[in-house]
């Protein structure tokens, strides 16, 4: 879902950009064709036909001036952005708040239910107790293993993630 989010804002953003880009001068090409009539000439026993074609092409770069718009209204402004821009803008607008909005909730409402972390640490202490840990004490979001000399904690946060740490020995 956030990669979608991006990948949309992402494309806005370039469709705005290589549309803002179009204008100002304009390159073009020419091609001119020159022919040159055959030209004859009679010898004696020999006839000889000369034709001769030329194809050159000339680049020339034209500037064009954007034309000059006048308004007969006396109050207000007239903008030159064109509509399309206008509706690019409120796209990418509204993705950027759709994406503020879905990672806002999504951080916050990743709360784990109390038997869902219950859940979680039962496993992981049954993890630890497969490798020769032994359960010393146990909450509901928290155990304590030994092993020898050797003590660890688990806990659960309230978005359930399992985290362990050696503890100093008493």
């Amino acid at each position: 879902m956030k990669r979608a989010a991006l990948v949309a804002l992402f494309a806005a953003g370039l469709l705005l950009g290589g549309g803002l880009a179009v204008g100002g001068a304009a390159d073009t090409t020419t091609g001119e064709t020159t022919t040159v009539a055959p030209e004859t000439t009679t010898a004696p026993a020999t006839t000889f036909v000369l034709t001769e074609t030329v194809q050159q092409t000339t680049t020339h770069r034209v500037i064009v001036p954007t034309p000059a718009t006048t308004s007969t209204s006396t109050s207000g402004s007239s903008s030159s952005t064109p509509t399309w821009a206008w509706v690019v803008l409120g796209i990418l607008g509204a993705a950027v708040i759709g994406l503020i909005v879905v990672l806002l909730t999504h951080h916050g409402g990743s709360s784990v239910s109390a038997a869902e972390r219950r859940r979680r640490l039962d496993g992981a202490v049954g993890s630890w107790v497969a490798q020769g840990w032994a359960l010393d004490s146990q909450t509901a979001d928290s155990a304590v293993l030994r092993r020898g000399s050797e003590v660890m904690a688990i806990a659960v946060d309230s978005d359930g993630h399992v985290s362990t740490r050696p503890l100093a020995n008493p």
